[in-house]
């Protein structure tokens, strides 16, 4: 019986290999998936090991070499190469082809020609390779969701079972709309975050690019200036802290900038931990003028996503299970694993929402009469669309408030430079003027 060799991703992600001895390799590759595994190529060992010779002109191979050739040759199925940086697909180029798919379908297309038509069109070369790849994994006999899911990196969780549940359903296109409508709102809701930040972080930049000029250039300057004058009166205790740290900074340039980008790289570590990542989410709750736009964010994109899927028939525990981890913030994360824990033992939704303390009350009033007449989706997707109208109105708040805090914070800066930098002077006319 042949044997096949086998590359395979587990639900984790993790690559895993064996070799399996079927009859065929359409059996290979059912018995893989019935391992729980998703394939990424299948060679066929044996059937490659006895080309090898005549490739050789007789000449036996060396010892090892067999294998190496055996790969990529004959007797293999490229099921999914390059798994790494398939990230490489932007989330407005994955809205249009999901738009785009379900025109197709509704349009009567079958979803194989459907996928060869929106592949010969695409202009981005990581997509249209994906989408090559999608349509062969369903010429053999793979569905549209489990070709989905052997690129994870693209295709969310959150994507692969809404597919999985409009072809359960025979509703298809009607998922993929919703997909499409999912993410448009999402991207004008983060566009619309981004958007706030530029002019803050714009100023920002210029702020600190003054302030390494006036450090570097401006202020030693008046340090030679202060050493001809006052014949060795002692320079103010103000003026001598910012020489000392524009002399820091031009003489330690190097050191500093290290430093800089060390405690930068120590920040990026803490976040990675459990604590730290807990007690940062926390803070941006909490912190004034930019906390009330991260939350209303925050349940939008959860009311939004748990309606999306559990009116696309996905079960109400899985729904929570890829809600939890697209929530995007571990306080609301843990906050929606309580809702899982207390659905799953036969409870309401409402009662570990209010206990959480992140859900304001008028969300938890409408998701319990949601959940009393039957109309929990509805009534999530309202919340939704009501709570994109609140994120508009917190990013307009949150700009008109950074605005001036952050010009008042520039003026303050620059001008106790200035009055540093003038304080020996009006130090020495007083002395002039009193003598």
């Amino acid at each position: 019986m042949p044997r096949f060799s086998y590359k395979a991703l587990d639900s984790k992600g993790e690559e895993s290999k064996g070799v399996l001895e079927v009859g065929s390799q359409n059996e290979a590759i059912s018995r893989i998936k019935e391992m729980g595994l998703y394939p990424l190529n299948i060679v066929e060992v044996d059937k490659v090991k006895e080309k090898e010779p005549d490739k050789g002109k007789g000449k036996a191979p060396a010892a090892g070499k067999g294998k190496a050739k055996a790969k990529g040759k004959k007797g293999q199925i490229n099921l999914n190469l390059r798994i790494p940086g398939l990230g490489g697909v932007k989330s407005k180029v994955l809205t249009t082809f999901t738009r785009q798919l379900a025109t197709l379908i509704d349009a009567g297309l079958p979803l194989l020609r459907g996928l060869r038509v929106l592949e010969k069109q695409e202009r981005n070369a990581t997509l249209k390779r994906i989408v090559d790849e999608l349509a062969v994994s369903i010429e053999g006999g793979s569905t549209f969701s489990e070709a989905l899911a052997q690129h994870p990196k693209v295709f969310n969780r959150l994507f692969v079972n809404m597919v999985k549940a409009g072809e359960l359903g025979g509703v298809l296109e009607v998922v993929l709309n919703r997909l499409a409508e999912f993410m448009e709102k999402a991207q004008k809701i983060k566009g619309k975050v981004v958007a706030a930040m530029f002019y803050p972080v714009a100023v920002l930049i210029v702020a600190v690019a003054i302030l390494g000029v006036l450090m570097v250039l401006v202020i030693p300057k008046f340090r030679e200036v202060f050493e001809g004058l006052g014949e060795g009166r002692p320079l103010p205790g103000f003026t001598v802290l910012v020489l000392s740290i524009s002399e820091t900074i031009k003489s330690h340039f190097f050191m500093t900038t290290i430093s800089v980008v060390a405690v930068f790289i120590v920040f990026r570590l803490l976040l990675k931990t459990e604590l730290g990542r807990r007690l940062w989410d926390k803070f941006k709750l909490k912190v004034p003028a930019m906390g009330p736009v991260i939350s209303k964010v925050a349940i939008a994109r959860f009311t939004r996503t748990l309606g999306t899927l559990v009116s696309s028939g996905v079960p109400i525990l899985q729904a929570l299970t890829i809600v939890k981890e697209t929530a995007g913030n571990v306080i609301v994360s843990n906050a929606i694993g309580a809702v899982h824990e207390s659905v799953k033992e036969g409870e309401t939704i409402t009662a570990p929402l209010e206990a959480s303390g992140v859900f304001p009350p008028m969300v938890i009033s409408m998701v319990d009469v949601g959940e009393q007449t039957g109309a929990l989706p509805e009534m999530l997707l309202k919340i939704a669309d009501n709570y994109d109208d609140e994120v508009d109105n917190a990013v307009s708040a949150m700009t008109s408030l950074l605005e001036p805090i952050m010009i008042v914070c520039l003026a303050v800066i620059v001008g106790s430079i200035v009055i540093a930098m003038f304080l020996p002077l009006i130090d020495l006319m007083n002395s002039l003027g009193g003598s």
